[in-house]
């Protein structure tokens, strides 16, 4: 028994430490012909509710309390062009409630900043985090770890590619994560921390889009607080 406790002993001193600190994902350099969409001080490239949005430590952070709750979905809006086909990616930390990136979007009220498109989905439950989802149009277009084809006359092929659940294992709510959605022609991909989520080929012409804006959401509902930072756009 003593010959055994002794073995266990310098096993536990060889091995190696885990750190339970949080950790960003590992990300590359960006590319060439990348845009640089916040510059960590400033949002001056971009329009919203002031009282809602801030730079706090080279962050962009939406912020709702009891004292001053929206009343619809509101968000930020990148008031720079955006190319048709492109890659984004944002770094995200949510802390409570929901949240969202907008793309290839139609401002819908300019006065309170009101915004209806694609959407790459954030939550702090991680129910819907990687999810596509049309912000006020056809809702759910693609659950995490579906490949979804939408036909020209609006009906769904639905394929899994993988689970769900354990997507949802690499996506880690109250940390930094990288999300980056990938746009060309009617494709469009998400990735969370380097993972395909869900992905869409959307043929129905009369409601899919090819242009818009790309926005950051603050969602109606309890108090809560999101972080954006590292947002880059690749043609």
């Amino acid at each position: 028994m003593k010959r055994f406790a002794a073995c266990l002993f310098t096993t536990l001193l060889l091995a190696p430490s885990f750190a339970f600190a949080e950790e960003e994902p590992q990300t590359t350099e960006a590319a060439a012909d990348s845009t640089v969409l916040f510059d960590g001080t400033s949002i001056d490239g971009w329009k919203g509710r002031e009282d809602l949005w801030s730079v706090e430590d080279g962050q962009i952070v939406g912020r709702t309390t009891e004292a001053n709750p929206i009343d619809a979905n509101t968000f930020l809006i990148w008031k720079g062009d955006v190319p048709e086909n492109f890659e984004l990616t944002v770094w995200f930390k949510i802390e409570a409630g929901n949240s969202g990136i907008q793309y290839r979007s139609k401002i819908v009220d300019e006065a309170k900043f009101i915004v209806g498109g694609y959407q790459a989905d954030i939550d702090f439950t991680n129910r819907f985090a990687g999810i596509l989802y049309e912000e006020r149009g056809r809702g759910i277009l693609a659950q995490r770890g579906h490949r979804v084809t939408i036909t020209a006359d609006g009906k769904k092929q639905d394929e899994t590619f993988a689970d769900g659940k354990e997507l949802a294992n690499a996506i880690h709510p109250g940390q930094w994560n990288e999300f980056r959605v990938v746009a060309k022609g009617n494709r469009l991909q998400h990735f969370i921390n380097g993972t395909m989520t869900a992905e869409v080929i959307d043929e129905q012409s009369e409601k899919s889009s090819s242009d818009g804006v790309i926005a950051l959401q603050l969602h109606v509902g309890p108090p809560m607080t999101v972080r954006f930072k590292n947002i880059s756009l690749q043609k």
